[in-house]
């Protein structure tokens, strides 16, 4: 019998585009990565915000960053996007989709246009932009798709039926993607998160009372931490993970436990 190899973790030479990585879940993956040693390429409509986060990578002293402005909701193809990805340093091995919105509508106000502009950005384009990606992972016989889905992607929350009905399918895009690709090598899964304090739940947190009532909800008794999504977003992209695909995690401290 072999010992664990510390190295299955390890990330160098590999190549992350994290999609969404101006802030939030996408910023904070996208920091695990180059962590563990990645060179990672983030992705996203703002740039201040981009660079930001490419100086928090340089100023830890792990992994190389570039930046990538582009605006997924009106992109009309992927593979330019990943191309262009691929000239900071080499073809994407690992790709995060971490990019979406919740419009929070009640049903009466949704609209053709806010439905297809939520789907479109959670569901279309974590797809495409994937198959994009596919052919160079295939090349190397490795490469990592990692989702986001959530905790809509099986219960029900108020004014959200486009963003529950886009996680839904996310969680069901991720096992075809694993169906699909992972005999040549590439896994998909795909994290879905609890209460992290983010840009799209910035009103869930800014109630204390709600606040507290979702921590009260979990098994561990608080909401996450940033810090709480860097173990399985490093484990899910590196080889120690290589018998793993088409599973939705819930990091979510136990929520959907109880």
């Amino acid at each position: 019998m072999t010992n664990p190899d510390p190295s299955n973790f390890d990330l160098t030479g590999e190549v992350a585009l994290c999609t969404g990585a101006t802030s939030g879940i996408g910023r904070r993956m996208a920091w695990a990565l180059a962590q563990a040693g990645a060179d990672v390429v983030l992705l996203g409509r703002r740039q201040e915000q981009l660079n930001a986060a490419k100086s928090e990578i340089e100023t830890a002293g792990q992994g190389r960053a570039a930046t990538l402005s582009a605006d997924l909701a009106t992109l009309s193809t992927c593979e330019d996007l990943t191309d262009e990805a691929a000239k900071a340093f080499g073809p994407v091995s690992i790709l995060v989709n971490a990019a979406g919105v919740n419009l929070r509508q009640p049903p009466e106000d949704i609209t053709p246009e806010s439905w297809d502009l939520t789907l479109k950005l959670n569901l279309s384009i974590p797809f495409f932009l994937a198959r994009a990606c596919i052919p160079a992972m295939k090349d190397r016989q490795f490469g990592r798709v990692i989702n986001i889905a959530s905790l809509q992607s099986t219960r029900a929350f108020p004014n959200a039926m486009p963003y529950g009905a886009s996680k839904g399918g996310i969680a069901q895009l991720t096992r075809a993607m694993a169906e699909a690709w992972s005999p040549s090598g590439v896994t998909a899964n795909a994290i879905a998160p609890g209460f992290f304090p983010t840009e799209l739940t910035e009103a869930v947190f800014a109630d204390p009372e709600r606040s507290a009532r979702n921590a009260s909800q979990t098994a561990i008794g608080r909401n996450g931490k940033m810090e709480d999504l860097d173990g399985l977003t490093v484990f899910l992209a590196s080889r120690a993970s290589d018998y793993i695909t088409g599973q939705v995690i819930n990091i979510d401290g136990g929520y959907t436990a109880k």
